[in-house]
């Protein structure tokens, strides 16, 4: 019969945050369930984004304090991070954009984030390459940037085990024992685990886990791809993530690479991870050869896709279920959650044994939906 204190389910970034972050706060009697391996699902295909530029308070606010774990990753954990503070450039095209830029970024400086308004001019000269004619302006914050997923999570997942937390990998769960009301523990493709604690933080599939506890949880999975091409640099200069916002359209460098996406607004709701190589060859070319003119003679070297966990607003879904006792929910990130894993994992860790969290998170807890008191986070990519 295997117990633990917590059972935490899914072993992406924020399942192994959680899981480290309950430790250091003292409970090591933590079971982490992962149905493939560490970091196989959304965190393995993301693309590593850190940004802070968001358009509400709780995001920014998130983002802000993981920003302060990343900064000291490898002195907290032991492990690399390879966080590069190389910036965010988000370009708008039209004045209806620019102005929501122009509040977004009066918020974020209230909340003492660097970040400004730039010029066409000043855009071009961040990133030499970019076609810029139908630039308006751009929101840039120099203090984001983008890290290895890979070395994140398993960075977490290592400094977990030291702390004495349990990962099974391979064993997926497919049940959830409620008795009288309250959470008793899972069952699994290995058998029973028991706890009186258990966290979904399953990703995209965070919302067939809720099911097993009765539950509706508003989480829909949604694809997104990244590709690679060949290498084009040869030296290592600095640059930041640029995201044309009115159609997704992304891409950083990687080593002497670029790599680069966009959201496919016809794609159907569902859990296919196939590439999608015709959406690559019609929409995706040419919203990057007209944003990056010289990428339509580079050769595409891979591509990969995975999941998005997306909520009716773009935020995420943090805090205990009222139907459910001891059932807690951190799911939902809608892309966010590689980005916001250091401060949610502290967080979840606090409010499980503390019963209160160093940061309101309430706006976040799964009764807004119901109650129809949610606003939609205007920086969705």
């Amino acid at each position: 019969m295997a117990k633990a204190e917590v059972i935490v389910i899914g072993a992406g970034v924020v399942g192994c945050s959680i899981a480290y972050h309950l430790a250091k706060l003292g409970c090591r009697d933590v079971t982490v369930l992962e149905r493939d391996y560490i970091g196989s699902g959304s965190t393995g295909v993301c693309a590593g984004g850190i940004r802070q530029q968001f358009s509400t308070e709780i995001n920014i606010t998130l983002s802000m304090e993981s920003v302060k774990f990343f900064e000291r990753f490898e002195d907290q954990i032991g492990h690399p991070a390879d966080f590069r503070r190389h910036g965010y450039l988000i370009l708008a095209t039209d004045e209806g954009e620019m102005e929501s830029f122009r509040r977004n970024v009066a918020l974020q400086r209230s909340l003492g984030l660097d970040v400004r308004i730039i010029s066409p001019q000043e855009v071009k000269k961040l990133v030499p390459q970019l076609n810029v004619e139908d630039v308006l302006g751009a929101a840039y914050c120099p203090t984001d940037g983008y890290a290895d997923p890979h070395s994140v999570v398993q960075g977490f997942a290592g400094a977990a085990r030291e702390l004495g937390v349990r990962i099974h990998q391979e064993t997926e769960v497919t049940g959830i024992d409620v008795k009288r009301g309250r959470v008793a523990g899972v069952s699994t493709t290995k058998g029973k685990f028991y706890a009186p604690i258990v966290v979904n933080a399953a990703g995209p599939y965070a919302a067939q886990i809720g099911k097993m506890a009765g539950l509706d949880i508003p989480v829909r999975p949604s694809k997104r791809h990244i590709f690679a091409t060949e290498p084009i640099f040869s030296t290592q200069d600095p640059a930041p993530m640029v995201i044309d916002f009115h159609n997704g359209f992304w891409f950083r460098r990687e080593g002497p690479c670029i790599i680069f996406g966009m959201r496919n607004p016809d794609e159907p709701e569902g859990f296919d991870k196939t590439v999608d190589w015709d959406f690559l060859a019609d929409s995706l070319a040419q919203a990057a050869c007209h944003r990056l003119p010289f990428i339509a003679d580079v050769g595409i070297m891979r591509g990969q896709a995975g999941l998005h966990s997306d909520t009716l607003d773009y935020h995420a879904i943090l805090g205990p279920v009222p139907e459910v006792e001891g059932f807690y929910l951190a799911c939902g990130f809608s892309g966010h959650g590689f980005m916001h894993s250091p401060a949610v994992g502290r967080l979840m860790a606090e409010l499980i044994l503390q019963g209160k969290t160093s940061m309101d998170i309430s706006p976040l807890r799964i009764e807004r939906f119901k109650l129809g008191r949610y606003t939609k986070e205007g920086y969705f990519i």
